[in-house]
């Protein structure tokens, strides 16, 4: 019986011991199931983006083909017409987007004004007439062999580039309010005012929507970003009203029965097709509104397509790819190191989004008709293939993640990448412009001087004014803590009491 116990005493203090090592080493937290793994990845954000971009593609190309033959027809006795245009024009973003996932960062930023300053020249050009082709009211348009283009596509694309270059080279959460602004919003002046000019308000909404998303990613003060909210949705209602057409826009809007025949006969046959869907919809190529009773149905109007062949279900998982599509956007933004593409997918995500949120808003009466095209769902040959360019920028911002540089360059496998037979992307390092700032910056402020004293760069938390005095302060109290063996306190905190009158006297 003793030797039993003795026994089981043994057993228990090994066990304890056991315990005690095991309570010594650190527990490496291990995710709780598979998806938790899989979005812990390091190329999880560019798998992520490649296919959410090829369900909408996948998707917008269908749905085209079924909204457009019967107008197609009618036009040329032809139901692909207006689908072949679609396609031919998202093989043409296919390798826009191929494009920019190879483009060396560095080569992008050194394109960025050149190419603004060139889609400036293309809006002048298309107002010539002779140039530009007049059509619905607005020249807007460039029409070769049979083609068009619109150059204020192009003319946001190049702006947003150009727009996240000039603020990530000024360091936004460093730049004073001046920095920020200029000559950033006086070049958005001009080209706004030039896409006013054709006149086009979907372009002109687009463009103010990428304009003050680079103004909040990049840490604008609350006070100022709010007042040029206000100033962009004034001159949005003031556009609104200006000219006949749009004015009867909103009046059907405030008033639906006021002119159902005229002005309004487009959002109320667009509410009619999405009450005949019902949940689950009328099939795919069953719906009866695109047989000439909603006007434009490939284009601005398509959800309404949408909602009416797939039902509720079909408009609700669309808006689900959407919003897929801007969490895997802020993902990147959120983990990328370089404040250019962080800036940059930022602010093109807001630019997907907010198009897909006015055009799914006004179908179905929320806001009045601005003629904004669904992202790479409705048939618009240069939205999408603008669209596809800049999630190709945003597939090779993923691949920039400081984890997926590391994985690709360490000789991890990554069958996507092998297949596409992309570079190696390089690590961040800013340029010697940037560190130059830096340098300068890091110098001793004179007592005074502000910085912009708005948001961080996340949208979150206040920037310190330092003086000249504190900063001397608080490097001689982080010195002296230093030497005696390192201090509590932090290294900006101004000293108090009596540390700050032995400082005081020491000046």
């Amino acid at each position: 019986m003793i030797g039993v116990l003795a026994r089981l005493r043994r057993n228990a203090g090994a066990a304890a011991s056991a315990d005690e090592t095991t309570a010594d080493k650190p527990v490496k937290a291990e995710p709780r199931t598979r998806f938790g793994a899989w979005l812990g990845r390091p190329m999880t954000s560019f798998h992520l983006i490649v296919a959410v971009a090829a369900l909408l593609t996948t998707l917008g190309l269908i749905m085209v083909l079924s909204a457009s033959g019967v107008e197609s027809y009618g036009v040329d006795g032809s139901a692909w017409r207006i689908f072949g245009k679609q396609v031919l024009w998202t093989v043409i973003g296919l390798f826009g987007c191929y494009v920019a996932l190879r483009m060396p960062v560095r080569l992008m930023r050194r394109l960025a004004f050149p190419g603004f300053a060139f889609t400036i020249v293309l809006l002048v050009l298309v107002l010539i007439p002779g140039i530009g082709t007049l059509s619905n009211g607005s020249r807007g348009w460039f029409v070769i062999a049979g083609f068009s283009m619109q150059p204020s596509e192009l003319a946001k694309i190049a702006f947003a580039i150009w727009g996240a270059h000039l603020l990530a080279g000024r360091r936004m959460e460093r730049a004073t309010l001046r920095e920020m602004l200029i000559p950033l919003v006086p070049a958005a002046v001009v080209a706004l005012a030039l896409i006013v000019a054709q006149p086009d308000l979907g372009q002109t909404v687009s463009l103010g929507i990428i304009l003050l998303a680079l103004l909040w990613y990049a840490g604008l003060p609350l006070k100022v970003f709010t007042s040029s909210l206000f100033s962009v949705v004034t001159a949005a209602a003031i556009l609104a009203i200006s000219e006949g057409y749009r004015s009867d826009r909103v009046r059907s809007w405030l008033d639906p029965d006021a002119d159902p025949m005229n002005a309004g006969y487009q959002a109320r046959q667009a509410k009619f097709a999405l009450a005949n869907g019902g949940i689950f919809g009328d099939g795919l190529g069953q719906g009866t509104a695109k047989w000439n009773y909603l006007p434009n149905a490939h284009n601005d109007f398509i959800f309404a397509i949408i909602g009416e062949e797939l039902g509720f279900i079909g408009g609700f998982g669309l808006l689900a790819l959407f919003g897929l599509f801007a969490y895997t956007g802020m993902r990147i933004a959120k983990r990328s190191a370089d404040p250019f593409l962080r800036l940059l997918t930022a602010t093109t995500t807001m630019w997907v989004i907010g198009q897909s949120f006015i055009n799914v808003g006004y179908v179905i009466g929320l806001l009045p008709v601005t003629g904004i095209q669904l992202p790479l769902i409705s048939a618009g040959g240069t939205s999408t293939a603008t669209t596809l360019f800049m999630i190709g920028i945003m597939a090779n911002a993923a691949r920039h993640e400081p984890e997926a540089v590391a994985a690709l360059r360490a000789g991890r496998e990554d069958r996507m990448n092998r297949i596409l037979r992309l570079p190696l992307p390089e690590p961040y390092a800013p340029t010697r412009i940037e560190a130059l700032r830096d340098r300068l910056r890091s110098r001793p402020q004179p007592a005074g001087r502000q910085r912009a004293g708005g948001r961080t760069p996340a949208g979150s938390g206040r920037q310190r004014t330092t003086t000249q005095p504190q900063a001397r302060a608080a490097s001689r109290g982080t010195g002296r803590a230093g030497q005696n063996g390192g201090a509590r306190r932090h290294a900006g905190a101004r000293p108090t009491g009596g540390r700050a009158r032995a400082l005081e006297g020491q000046r």
